[in-house]
């Protein structure tokens, strides 16, 4: 599904991702694990194509990424949700929601069928659409982060350190969300990045380690 081949990339001229191979399968919800600093962010970013690699070629379902701007990833159905979860604070929580489908141009009856998906999976969500993008607290802001996501990514979803900051409530809600996404899209791969390997419990179906630039698989 995604394929990383040969990949590094370096920030600032310091090398920050060597030589990785790995392959990510459709249907999976996959952790990459490694402590803060160790190119986790990196490496979802190089995926995002939100920096450039040095060597190396990513593909998704045989799309060469490296080939398409880092703004039309998105139409290749992935959805990223950065550590920052930054909303638009003018905007509603359901306009940021659906702001990727209309930034892809997607018929309002395609958004509105995403938009019931992203619900049955985060049902805590539907009383936030309402609500300012301003008026959120920091856990609710990555709860709504990932909604978001979801409406782009239909393919892949890439989640940045989503359980960092998260209320024992918050993180238990997100927890069940990504297990109802497993039921709801079966194709779906989900990519979560943490620190705190303890923090994602039962949830990966497989675990990567990255450190010292190098990926690793660990179960």
């Amino acid at each position: 599904m995604l394929k990383i081949t040969n990949v590094s990339a370096q920030i600032a001229g310091i090398t920050v991702l060597r030589n990785i191979d790995a392959e990510f399968t459709a249907g999976q919800l996959l952790a990459v694990v490694g402590r803060n600093g160790a190119g986790k962010t990196t490496l979802l970013r190089a995926i995002m194509g939100l920096l450039p690699l040095t060597a190396g070629s990513i593909s998704l379902a045989g799309t060469d990424l490296s080939k398409v701007a880092a703004h039309r990833r998105t139409e290749f159905g992935i959805g990223y949700a950065p550590e920052d979860r930054v909303m638009f604070p003018t905007f509603t929580v359901e306009d940021n929601l659906r702001l990727p489908c209309d930034v892809l141009g997607l018929a309002k009856q395609e958004t509105d069928r995403r938009l019931a998906r992203v619900l049955e999976a985060v049902p805590q969500l539907e009383a936030m659409l309402p609500r300012s993008g301003a008026a959120l607290s920091g856990g609710q802001g990555k709860i709504a982060a990932l909604g978001r996501a979801l409406m782009a990514g239909d393919k892949l979803v890439l989640l940045d350190e989503p359980f960092q900051g998260l209320a024992p409530v918050l993180a238990s809600q997100y927890a069940e969300s990504l297990r109802r996404l497993h039921q709801i899209a079966p194709e779906l791969c989900i990519v979560v990045t943490e620190s705190n390997r303890s923090l994602l419990r039962d949830l990966p179906d497989a675990t990567f380690t990255l450190e010292r630039g190098e990926l690793v698989a660990t179960n």
